[in-house]
């Protein structure tokens, strides 16, 4: 039950390291550019991941597995803590990923538009999966990872860059996530219709795609609760 506690210094260790390898290659990071703004992630963090949280309530692809040890209030607080790593751990390793001249292969891409009939379709097409989700979570809960980005300027440019760098990010801590909590307690198991075979760890080989979308959505909803601060150098 060590876990229970020392996920929140595991994952802070982590984005530190990280945010000291960023530092070293560029002359910035997050934490020296804007201590407000590195903060301001950890707080944002918690509650984005319980939005996430409400919606297993209803698609059940993930349940803890030794958390009936706990409390309801131990629960909830030591869930809190750990999900405020979520948003700087992606964002960091997304920095850090932007930092490897492979990503530049991608500022010239083919070019998204942005017009009102471009983001109404967003907006509907998002709408839509989500209503799905909750009305048939069986057959149609990978939509839960899917949405509107917040990257169309980029996009519009034809730069994928920061599309790139956030996918690679948040596989990279989806890697770490899945083998840390692989022998912890308490941990978590999936349930994913369909999708229960080729493991890596506990996550089936095809959950690991859900990842790239959710870096995007974490995008999306630092830019809707934070729209004016900093941005990030992805």
């Amino acid at each position: 039950m060590r876990t229970a506690y020392l996920f929140f210094p595991l994952w802070l260790g982590y984005i530190l390291v990280v945010d000291g390898l960023v530092l070293s290659r560029t002359g910035t990071s997050l934490w020296t550019r804007s201590r407000g703004e590195f903060a301001l992630l950890f707080a944002i963090s918690a509650p984005v991941w319980w939005f996430f949280e409400v919606i297993n309530r209803r698609t059940a692809n993930w349940e803890y597995v030794g958390s009936n040890t706990l409390t309801d209030f131990m629960y909830v607080m030591l869930c809190s803590i750990s999900f405020s790593t979520v948003m700087p751990a992606v964002f960091e390793t997304a920095e850090l990923a932007r930092t490897f001249r492979w990503v530049d292969r991608f500022a010239n891409g083919p070019r998204v538009p942005t017009t009102p009939l471009t983001t109404l379709g967003l907006f509907v097409s998002g709408a839509a999966m989500l209503l799905l989700t909750l009305a048939w979570p069986k057959y149609c809960y990978p939509f839960v990872w899917l949405g509107r980005s917040q990257l169309m300027p980029a996009l519009e440019r034809g730069d994928w860059r920061p599309v790139a760098s956030l996918a690679t990010g948040a596989l990279i801590c989806g890697f770490f996530w899945e083998m840390w909590n692989f022998y912890s307690l308490p941990k978590w198991i999936y349930h994913t219709p369909g999708a229960q075979f080729l493991h890596i760890f506990e996550m089936p080989l095809l959950g690991y795609g859900g990842y790239v979308p959710f870096a995007l959505e974490l995008y999306a909803l630092k830019a809707l609760i934070s729209p004016r601060r900093a941005r990030l150098r992805i």
